[in-house]
C-alpha cells in the first residue's frame, strides 16, 4: 500500500528482470534518473528529493525495494525494514568482492527507462544501503551520472568490509575503466558517519580524479542521510547540477 497524498502524480508499475520483481514509481519528462531509496523505504523526504529531480527536467523512476511508499520513518518501521534487508537475497550485507544481485535488476530498470525516454544516457542516485548501487550500474555505458550518497554496503564491520565497494572483481574493473574513460562519480557523506566505513578512500584510490567527493562536517553522531533526513541543501543542489551537466548538456 502507498500514501496516495504523497504519491500524487506518480505512475505505479511492476518491473521484472533477473528473477527479481519490484514495484516502481515514475514521474516527469526528459532524460532518465533512477532514485534508489534508503532504509526504511520511499519516505516523504525521499519523495521530496525525487520531486526536485523531476522539476529539473528529468523522468524519475523510483524502485520500491522495501517498506510502504509515503510512510513517515519511525524506529519500529526502521527495524522492520532492516530485518527485511537482512534476510533478502538481493542484497549482500556482509560478503566482500560481490555485486548485490539487485544491481542487475536496477541496470535493467535503467536500460528500460533509457530506451523509452532517450537522451545521452541516464543517472542514478543510491542512498545508505543502496548508496553504492549506482556504482554497480556503471557497468552499462548508458550510466553517465552515478551518485553515491552515504554508501553503506557491505556493513562496515572490520577493515575489509569497511573498504569494500560491493562489486565483483570483474564489475570493479569495468567501473575503473569507465572512470578512466571520463565517467565521473559523485559521492556524498558526513565525515563522522561510521556506516560509510573507509569507502571514500577506496573510491579515491581506484577512481582517481573521476571521483568527486562531497564530505560534510557532522553536527551529531546521527548525521547520515545527506539528501533526505539530515538534508544539506547545498549538496542537493550539487546533485541536481550534476544530473543537468551530464544528461542535459
Amino acid at each position: 500500500m502507498s500514501d496516495d497524498a504523497e504519491l500524487t502524480g506518480w505512475e505505479r508499475d511492476e518491473f521484472t528482470s533477473a528473477g527479481i520483481t519490484h514495484d516502481t514509481y515514475r514521474k516527469g519528462s526528459g532524460p532518465g534518473v533512477v532514485i534508489i531509496h534508503e532504509i526504511p523505504g520511499i519516505t516523504p523526504k525521499v519523495l521530496e528529493f525525487a520531486e526536485e529531480v523531476v522539476d529539473r527536467g528529468f523522468t524519475v523512476v523510483m524502485p520500491d525495494l522495501m517498506g510502504t511508499p509515503g510512510k513517515q520513518p519511525s524506529t519500529p518501521y526502521l527495524l522492520r525494514s532492516i530485518a527485511k534487508l537482512c534476510v533478502a537475497r538481493e542484497f549482500t550485507l556482509l560478503a566482500t568482492n560481490q555485486t548485490s544481485p539487485v544491481i542487475a535488476w536496477l541496470r535493467a530498470v535503467a536500460r528500460d527507462l533509457h530506451s523509452d525516454v532517450g537522451g545521452p544516457g541516464v543517472g542514478a542516485v543510491g542512498m545508505c544501503f543502496s548508496g553504492g548501487f549506482a556504482l554497480g550500474m556503471m557497468v552499462d555505458e548508458i550510466m553517465l551520472a552515478p551518485v553515491l550518497s552515504q554508501p553503506s554496503l557491505p556493513v562496515a564491520l572490520g577493515a575489509e568490509r569497511s573498504a569494500d565497494l560491493n562489486l565483483s572483481p570483474d564489475d570493479e574493473a569495468t567501473v575503473i575503466q569507465r572512470a578512466q574513460d571520463g565517467c565521473q562519480v559523485l559521492g556524498l557523506r558526513f565525515t563522522d558517519d561510521r556506516a560509510v566505513g573507509t569507502r571514500f578512500t577506496t573510491l579515491k584510490d581506484k577512481l582517481g580524479d573521476a571521483f568527486i567527493a562531497i564530505e560534510l562536517p557532522s553536527d551529531s553522531k546521527s548525521d547520515h542521510s545527506v539528501l533526505t533526513e539530515q538534508r544539506d541543501d547545498a549538496s542537493v543542489e550539487r546533485v541536481l547540477d550534476f544530473f543537468v551537466e551530464k544528461l542535459q548538456a
